[in-house]
């Protein structure tokens, strides 16, 4: 007897649909084909021993499984419970006259007990997509898939519970959440806030005008400056996500099984901070069987490089083209495979490997060779496609010892998203351009016009700090950000030379 069942394989952040086919014949033998990988191969032992343990068996016959696409790889152990169902239907242990309704995903424990899988999410919107009714998967990822409309989740602790709902026609209670009111209710404030910072007013305005563009920034200061407590706070203040970035970020999470259980969806942007000794696959996402990389988990939120000049250098530059391209592409010879990548980039680094630069009275000095090779570390390309330097100074003791609370992220916040607001209007025919520091070359011309004094005050600048074309369109496009946060139509003098200002690494003494 032939009986087939529906499993679904995840591939880049998109799924594909696979139907196990479970064919029993005369004889003895167990095959399973269609280009498994080990885990799936070693399923049988543990499904036999979860049949065992709760009153059923796989039968001593010959039975034939095949996994359709068979020429597409499939890996991981989230095919058991697909697998054992399709054998206790195919050997009449059990009834299954609607089982071709639901897509049935789980890791079977030896007692019967599911474990939870990856990618619930991208499964669950190609199981709507397709016309199935349902989709029976573990009960830790039931609220993700849940977020999906239009298509009933069961959330099963046990595989008791799907055979009793195939052959005895009891209901496995559905899960169902309402996606918007879980969205909004989880849109509170991370605990990181700014008025926890004392001082360091300058760069909390630096920081103001990187999230209302989105701009790339670096933190260039000695050690106790306070950077990593700065960064830190930045998604604090970045504009809520709509539902839309939400889904699309919870998607990603979902392939690598970050979403948390009781969460569903991710209201909050990510923060990602990996250690300077990752390696370039790490960061990009990748392997023999590709995943996301970091670059790909902040999407929508923020990358923090700390000590940027300790990372590799060769890892630093496969982000080159991730930062202008907002996406990174994986090619392999038999697939390639594309993952979103627009984040807001926040560097830090001390400005000299004993951490204190032109400071007479520091405890370690380093020598000019020293502080060349150190600083030599980050190209100029990649310190092109940042748009804000700022130079962070030791807070002194007055400021430390002020009573006083500094500006909520609350209240930072509100300028921010006022500021992404007229930005959303200004690209609202632009598809993939959605604040200033997507803008392409066409739109820096078009809402970037200067006159005449300010025209000046850029060509005296360029000329003095000997500034790439790319440093020209960050300053205009910094510009632009700051003359948003006032809610200024035109770009004045004065916003110009606060932009200037954050080139800290394009000045002479820096990376000569």
């Amino acid at each position: 007897m032939l009986k087939k069942v529906f499993g679904s394989s995840v591939f880049g952040v998109e799924a594909t649909t696979i139907t196990v086919e479970v064919n029993v014949d005369s004889g003895i033998g167990y095959h399973l084909v269609g280009l498994p990988d080990n885990a799936i191969k070693e399923s049988n032992f543990r499904i036999a021993a979860a049949l065992q343990n709760n009153g059923y068996k796989i039968p001593g016959k010959k039975i034939i499984i095949n996994m359709s696409p068979a020429d597409l790889r499939k890996e991981g152990s989230a095919y058991d419970l697909t697998l054992a169902i399709g054998i206790l239907v195919a050997t009449k242990q059990i009834k299954g006259d609607n089982l071709e309704q639901y897509l049935i995903m789980g890791e079977l424990s030896l007692d019967g007990n599911l474990q939870p899988i990856k990618g619930a999410l991208p499964i669950a919107v190609k199981a709507k997509e397709e016309g199935f009714k349902g989709f029976i998967l573990p009960k830790q990822n039931a609220k993700e898939a849940a977020i999906v409309d239009g298509l009933e989740i069961y959330g099963v602790e046990n595989i008791k519970e799907v055979i009793e709902h195939f052959d005895k026609g009891i209901d496995i209670p559905q899960t169902i959440i309402n996606t918007k009111e879980e969205f909004y209710k989880n849109l509170d404030f991370p605990e990181f806030d700014f008025s926890d910072v004392k001082g360091q007013e300058s760069i909390k305005r630096c920081m103001e005008i990187a999230a209302a563009g989105g701009h790339n920034i670096i933190l260039i200061g000695p050690p106790g400056a306070g950077k990593t407590m700065l960064a830190k706070r930045l998604p604090s203040i970045l504009p809520p996500m709509t539902l839309s970035e939400a889904l699309e970020t919870t998607k990603i999470h979902s392939v690598v099984g970050r979403v948390k259980a009781h969460t569903g969806i991710m209201a909050q942007r990510p923060f990602r901070s990996p250690h300077h000794t990752i390696s370039n696959v790490a960061l990009v996402g990748g392997g023999s069987y590709p995943q996301p990389g970091e670059i790909s988990l902040s999407h929508n939120g923020v990358l923090f490089l700390d000590e940027l000049p300790e990372f590799k250098r060769e890892v630093l530059e496969v982000m080159r083209q991730p930062l202008e391209d907002r996406e990174v592409t994986i090619s392999r010879a038999k697939f390639t495979v594309t993952y979103p990548s627009s984040f807001m980039l926040v560097a830090s680094m001390n400005p000299s490997p004993g951490g204190y630069f032109n400071d007479p009275n520091a405890p370690v000095t380093s020598s000019p060779a020293e502080m060349q090779r150190y600083l030599s570390k980050v190209s100029g390309p990649l310190l092109d496609r940042i748009d804000i330097h700022i130079e962070v100074t030791p807070v002194p003791f007055d400021k430390l010892s002020d009573e006083r609370k500094g500006e909520s992220s609350v209240d930072i916040r509100k300028r921010v998203t006022k500021a992404r607001e007229l930005q959303t209007i200004r690209f609202k025919d632009s598809e993939n351009v959605h604040y200033n520091a997507q803008m392409n070359t066409k739109q820096i011309r078009s809402y970037c016009r200067l006159d005449k004094a300010s025209m000046d005050l850029l060509k005296n600048a360029m000329e003095q700090l000997n500034l790439s074309a790319r440093a020209y369109d960050r300053i205009l496009k910094v510009s632009r950000t700051i003359a948003d946060l006032e809610a200024s139509k035109v770009i004045t003098g004065a916003h110009i030379s606060e932009a200037i200002q954050y080139r800290s690494m394009d000045r002479e003494g820096w990376l000569g």
